[in-house]
Parts: C-alpha cells; structure tokens; sequence
C-alpha cells in the first residue's frame, strides 16, 4: 500500500495480505526488493506474529524502499527471492533503456525534426590536451542553429567507465580523438546505449557532427571489433622484425586482419597482421584463451603490456535516411503563365 524510509527503523513497508498467512520470518518479494520480516505490526502499532486475508500489516526487513502498488510473494529462501528480485531489476531496467532513446549522431537529425533534442551534448577525450583543446574549439565554431552543442567534459587518456556513465546520464556522445576505450568501457556503452566515437583526424570529427545536424551522416563502413590481445613477451628476429607474443584475452584473431595497437589507451599504430603464428607454424586463426606469435606489418615498436585490437571492416547501407529541409522558390521566381500545380 505503501512504504518509506525510517530514520531509526529502516525501509517500512505498508502491505495488504489478499491470500494466505504472513508470518513473522517469511521471505517476501516485492518488486525488485526482498527480504525476511523481522517484525510486524499491526495499524496501531501493536506487534504481530501473523496477518491473514485483508487485514493490512507493518512489516519491517525489507531490503529497499518498495513502490506504492507492487504485489508482493512470500518465497520458500532468500536464494529463490534474489533470484526473483533480479530479474525484475533487469526487465524494469530493460523498460527504461527502451523508453530512454539515447542519443547516436545516426539518429540525431530525426530527433532534433521530432523536437525531441534542443541540445547536443559532448564529451571530448584525446591523446593530448592540444589535440583536446583543438577539438573543442572547433566543435564550438560548428554552425548551431536548431540544436546547441555544449562539450560538458573534456579529458586526456583512455575512454573509461566515468566517462561512460557521465554520457549515460546527460544524453551525451562521446568523440574520442587518437584513443580508445577500454574495454570494461566498452561493455558498459554497449548496455548504456552510449554512442562513442572516434576519430584519428580532427576534421572527420567536425564534419561528422556537422552532417549530422543537417541529416547526411552516412556511416558507410562500420568497424566490427573480434578479438582483445596482450602483448606478454616480444622477441627480435634480424630478418622479419618484433615478433609478439601475445595472449588472446577475448573473440578470435586471424591472419591478414586489420589491428591496433593500443598502448595506455592511446592508439599507437593501425596496420595488418603480416604473420600469425602458434608454436612456430603458420595458422590461420587462433581463439581466445591461447597464446600465440604476431608480426605486424611494417611495424616493430612493441612492448609488452600492450593491447592489440583485431577489427574488420564492412559496409552498411542505412536503413532510414532523413531528409533535409529543401527551401521553397519564391513566388516572383515562377515563369509568367506556369501551369498551377494539379491538386487531388
């Protein structure tokens, strides 16, 4: 019926028993929120040890606060209540995540056309603070017109999970400018729904976002992360370069495959895997939980604790393109004696 939070008592909640017995040390469900009554009361504060059909109790033990309105169970143990507790915490976040429509520059123009966004926020991350600097301004100097750009964060360093969850909770994009996030980060973005970008030239950053506003962001090739390595050991051969010894954290990595080298969370090197080897012959793939031996093409600066990316490349054609306001012509621009558009 209803529930609050005490000073001196803890979460209190206010509950109509419809059928059956509840008793003092049951385990009751209610929402998301379980616990096991410790005390009950009844509406004159006099103790109780059970409440049956319609009579409503004060029950103490509850884990959390309760919305006014939720049913409530009693459950055999507390295992089978966090159990039961968790999954209503994942469907109701599921239900806002969906509700929310968070912010990707794919969809931007149609949002701000459905008068849905009046402000566009921005997180900026880059290697450097020159190169962050540079990108703010530039970003500021985009023309506004429907829709204000406002940078509300700016940092140097990797893509982290603070980052993520400032985006998550101002509606923000983040543009990350020569780093990547890490890979917790990324995790957290994808259940978020944060859209992160990054960029190694400053002036695809701008015309991105600037398209965008206008509707003509055409993302053509989408970049499809399949494997996290490590670089544990490197080893020098006089012939061919820096051979990595490398542990395959995550996904699978194959010969000829696009990668980047990550050191610190700084982008170093994006190049192709010239060589992939396991146990000293040639292979075309390795998976994750294996080590194996990687040359990359016309690079030798690696050190180990460094991350390796594996990505592919493919094209998407957009499904939904929105179209861009098209001026009317005047009036007076019509030729003397032009037909009258035919009506229905």
């Amino acid at each position: 019926i209803e529930s609050r939070l005490d000073p001196g008592r803890g979460p209190v909640a206010s509950l109509l028993v419809q059928r059956g017995t509840l008793h003092v040390g049951d385990v009751i469900v209610a929402g998301n929120v379980f616990g096991r009554v410790r005390a009950m009361a009844d509406y004159n504060g006099e103790p109780m040890e059970g409440a049956g059909p319609s009579v409503p109790v004060e029950v103490l033990g509850l884990g959390g606060v309760v919305d006014a309105g939720e049913r409530f169970r009693v459950v055999e143990n507390e295992k089978a209540a966090r159990q039961m507790a968790a999954e209503r915490d994942q469907r109701l976040r599921a239900e806002e995540l969906a509700n929310r429509r968070p912010v990707s520059l794919d969809d931007l123009f149609a949002r701000i056309k459905e008068g849905g966004l009046k402000e566009l926020n921005i997180i900026i991350k880059g290697d450097v603070q020159g190169s962050v600097g540079a990108l703010e301004d530039a970003l500021n100097k985009v023309e506004q017109t429907e829709v204000r750009l406002r940078v509300i964060h700016t940092g140097v360093g990797a893509i982290n999970e603070s980052d993520v969850m400032l985006a998550s909770a101002s509606q923000a994009i983040i543009i990350g400018f020569n780093v990547r996030p890490r890979p917790e980060a990324n995790s957290l973005a994808e259940r978020e729904g944060v859209d992160i970008r990054t960029y190694r030239v400053i002036y695809r950053a701008i015309e991105d976002v600037r398209d965008a506003l206008v509707g003509l962001l055409e993302p053509d090739i989408v970049e499809d992360i399949v494997g996290q390595l490590e670089v544990r050991a490197t080893f020098r051969a006089s012939r061919i370069g820096t051979i990595a010894g490398c542990y395959v954290l995550d996904g699978v990595v194959r010969r000829n495959s696009h990668v980047r080298l990550v050191r610190e969370g700084t982008v170093v090197h994006e190049g192709r895997i010239a060589s992939l080897k396991r146990f000293n012959e040639d292979t075309r793939e390795v998976t994750s939980g294996f080590e194996c031996g990687v040359l990359i093409e016309d690079f030798n600066d690696i050190k180990e604790g460094d991350q390796i990316e594996v990505y592919e490349l493919r094209e998407v054609a957009r499904t939904e393109q929105a179209a861009a306001p098209v001026a009317a012509a005047p009036a007076a621009s019509a030729p003397p004696g032009a037909d009258e558009p035919e009506q229905d």
